[in-house]
């Protein structure tokens, strides 16, 4: 098998949607694992989910922070998950999590994994900055949904999946604006930047790991393709 450089956004809801999902990450971690001994290599950039609204609720009760404070509430959980994803993979791993995309680094390991990089975006945004830095033109972002739709499934019954769209059609759908603790199936400010660097992105359900093992094979998976 031809080696291959993948850079994976992995959403905070999918390694603590409410308690660490251990089972999701034993699946996960084989399944890299299985790719890295042929040769490919990771770049995964762990989000906040959950726990970072849940923490940035508490903050909003007990104090008045800034949007500032509330990025760095939620950047520093992303460092903690990172650390989590970091240390399953033991040797397999470079000894430290990554924090600043801009930072020049050459690492040796199969896997490399980092967290939320600076205020005013998500860790899609420095998924994205990472991408663009090391050469890479695919995302894959696994998130808790299988594909973007036209309005939120969960509210309406009628709601269509995309299983493709142009990034001018996505960004209408998720606006422009940045807010801390959104909970989109892509933050704006990355959308914007993944347009610009003609960077395309795979949106798909992140427990599903047969399905992964499709995307990571080349072979038609479900899932939004962005481009």
């Amino acid at each position: 098998m031809m080696a291959k450089f993948f850079v994976i956004s992995l959403g905070g809801s999918l390694i603590n949607p409410g308690e660490i999902n251990t089972r999701f990450l034993k699946g996960f971690k084989r399944l890299i694992l299985k790719h890295a001994r042929n040769g490919s290599r990771f770049l995964i950039i762990t989000g906040g989910g959950q726990l970072c609204r849940d923490y940035n609720r508490a903050l909003e009760q007990i104090s008045r922070p800034t949007l500032t404070d509330l990025d760095w509430m939620g950047i520093n959980v992303t460092w903690v998950n990172a650390k989590l994803v970091q240390l399953m993979f033991g040797n397999a791993a470079h000894p430290e999590i990554l924090k600043d995309p801009d930072q020049k680094l050459s690492f040796k390991k199969a896997v490399a994994v980092g967290g939320g990089w600076k205020p005013g975006r998500s860790s899609d945004g420095a998924t994205v900055k990472y991408a663009q830095n090391f050469g890479a033109h695919t995302v894959i972002n696994l998130s808790n949904v299988d594909y973007v739709y036209n309005k939120d499934p969960r509210k309406y019954k009628d709601a269509k999946k995309i299983e493709t769209i142009s990034w001018l059609d996505f960004r209408k759908i998720v606006g422009n604006k940045w807010d801390p603790g959104a909970n989109l199936p892509f933050d704006p400010t990355a959308a914007k930047l993944a347009q610009a660097k003609k960077i395309r992105v795979i949106i798909a359900r992140g427990t599903d790991l047969a399905n992964l093992e499709k995307i990571l094979s080349g072979k038609k998976a479900k899932g939004t393709v962005i481009e």
